[in-house]
């Protein structure tokens, strides 16, 4: 059996680069028309391009800040207008600025809450009546943060634990529709994100960067940083047609570096 996407809809938020773009490439392959956003027009089209050389469905790309209103309810709608509906919505944002309580301000305070956690809520509220029609599944990208807390990060820890909050609850809520909500955390995935992560420490301990990860990397039980396609296929499997009873799930991709239950 196959995934089941071709000729469906997709959309995928920040995915311009790192894992929204790997999880629309994904979904490309499959046959289905994704819809890519992100805040730099540049990298979106050159991101568009690129997808379209092995895409089998359409490509299409609309510039969205994920913390904006305005932004979010012109990106549901031109997706739906576009593509006649949407089957499944991947929900994903930048992660929020790093830092411990004493370190953080108001400001990076509202910052994280309207980027990482409204922006799902908004989305999820304008692309509902789609998914109602489709039975759809909408699947938030969040971290490994949302099972066990990391250092250092406490913005992402905050917030991710409510977007768990969130799809538990709208697993439920939305069951009556046949609508199917998981959440997606990454651990050490090698992107530019966890690169910048990398560099802060490296920075903050006096150690090379190589040092960083090599010390990072013996703290996975596979020994090892995934890939942003290994995250993809995930996501990839939550939103097919392979997925028709798993809801309100926390899955983390992380090589076994995740203690918690």
């Amino acid at each position: 059996m196959g995934f089941g996407l071709k000729g469906k809809n997709v959309l995928v938020l920040a995915s311009s680069k790192g894992l929204g773009k790997a999880t629309a490439a994904a979904y490309a392959k499959e046959g289905a028309n994704v819809m890519i956003t992100s805040r730099n027009v540049s990298t979106l089209k050159k991101t568009a391009e690129e997808l379209s050389t092995f895409a089998e469905g359409s490509i299409a790309w609309i510039p969205c800040d994920v913390s904006r209103a305005d932004d979010v309810k012109k990106l549901v709608e031109e997706t739906a207008q576009r593509f006649g509906g949407i089957d499944v919505l991947v929900n994903n944002a930048g992660g929020p600025p790093p830092g411990k309580f004493e370190q953080l301000s108001e400001k990076d305070w509202n910052f994280a809450y309207e980027q990482n956690l409204l922006s799902v809520v908004r989305t999820v509220q304008h692309a509902l009546p789609y998914l109602k029609v489709s039975k759809g599944k909408i699947i938030t990208i969040t971290s490994m943060s949302m099972k066990e807390p990391v250092d250092g990060l406490l913005l992402s820890n905050v917030f991710r634990m409510g977007i768990t909050g969130l799809t538990k609850t709208l697993s439920k809520e939305f069951a009556e529709y046949g609508i199917l909500v998981n959440t997606v955390g990454p651990g050490r995935i090698d992107t530019e994100r966890v690169q910048s992560l990398d560099s802060n420490l490296a920075e903050s301990t006096g150690l090379v960067l190589e040092e960083v990860k090599k010390q990072m990397s013996e703290k996975i039980p596979l020994g090892r940083y995934g890939t942003p396609d290994e995250f993809a296929n995930a996501t990839l499997f939550l939103g097919s047609a392979l997925n028709t009873y798993i809801t309100g799930q926390m899955l983390i991709v992380d090589g076994g570096l995740t203690k918690a239950y």
